[in-house]
C-alpha cells in the first residue's frame, strides 16, 4: 500500500466514525418529528452555509473515492505533518461524542430550539457554549491535513466562519428562550474557548 492510500484509508475510517456517531444522535433527535424553521438563521446563512458545506463534503468524498480527483488542490506537506492530522481528528471526534451525548434530544441543525428544549450546561458545555462547532473545526483541520488539500482547508474555514456568525443568532434565540439563566451561563463560559 502506498503512502497516499494509507492517508486515504485513515481518512475513510475517521470519516465513517464521525458519520456513525453523528447519524446516531441525529436520528435520536428526529424522534420528536418536530418541524424546525431554518429561515430563522437569516438569508445570508441560509444561502451560504449549506452550499459551502456541500462543496467541502463533495471534496472529501472525491478524495476518499480517488485521491487523484482532488490532486488539483493538493498541498506539498511532509508525511509527518499529514499524520499529525490524526491528533485533531481524535480530539475532534472525542469532543463531538461528548457534545452530542450532552445535548441529547436538544440537537438541531439550526438555530431554532425544540418545544421541549432544555438549557444544557453539562459535559463540555460546562466550559464552552459551542463545543460542537469546535469539534467541527478540529475535524476539518484534520481532514485537510490528512488529505494535504487546500480546497478542503479553505471551504472548511469558510464553513467554520459561517458557524461563528450563526452562533450569534443561535445565542440570541437561546437568550430569548431561557432569559436570565442563559445570560448567567454566557457570563460564566466562553463561546469557543473556556474563559480564564
Amino acid at each position: 500500500m502506498d503512502q497516499e492510500s494509507s492517508f486515504r484509508t485513515a481518512l475513510v475510517i475517521g470519516f465513517l466514525a464521525v458519520l456513525t456517531v453523528t447519524l446516531y444522535h441525529r436520528i435520536k433527535s428526529w424522534a420528536s418529528k418536530e418541524s424546525l424553521d431554518r429561515r430563522q438563521e437569516g438569508r445570508f446563512i441560509l444561502f451560504t452555509l449549506r452550499p459551502i458545506g456541500l462543496l467541502l463534503w463533495l471534496g472529501v468524498f472525491a478524495y476518499m473515492a480517488n485521491p487523484a480527483w482532488m490532486a488539483w488542490s493538493s498541498l506539498a506537506l511532509p508525511a509527518s505533518l499529514r499524520w499529525a492530522g490524526l491528533i485533531p481528528f481524535a480530539l475532534g471526534l472525542g469532543l463531538l461524542v461528548w457534545a452530542l451525548r450532552s445535548l441529547g434530544t436538544n440537537l438541531t441543525d439550526t438555530v431554532v430550539t425544540r418545544r421541549d428544549h432544555t438549557l444544557v450546561t453539562r459535559g463540555p458545555y460546562r466550559w464552552i457554549r459551542h463545543p460542537f462547532y469546535v469539534a467541527m473545526a478540529l475535524l476539518i483541520l484534520a481532514i485537510a491535513l490528512l488529505a494535504a488539500n487546500w480546497f478542503m482547508l479553505v471551504t472548511g474555514a469558510m464553513v467554520f466562519s459561517l458557524l461563528v456568525l450563526r452562533s450569534r443568532t443561535e445565542e440570541a434565540k437561546l437568550l430569548e428562550r431561557f432569559g436570565e439563566p442563559y445570560r448567567a451561563y454566557q457570563a460564566e463560559t466562553g463561546r469557543f474557548v473556556p474563559k480564564l
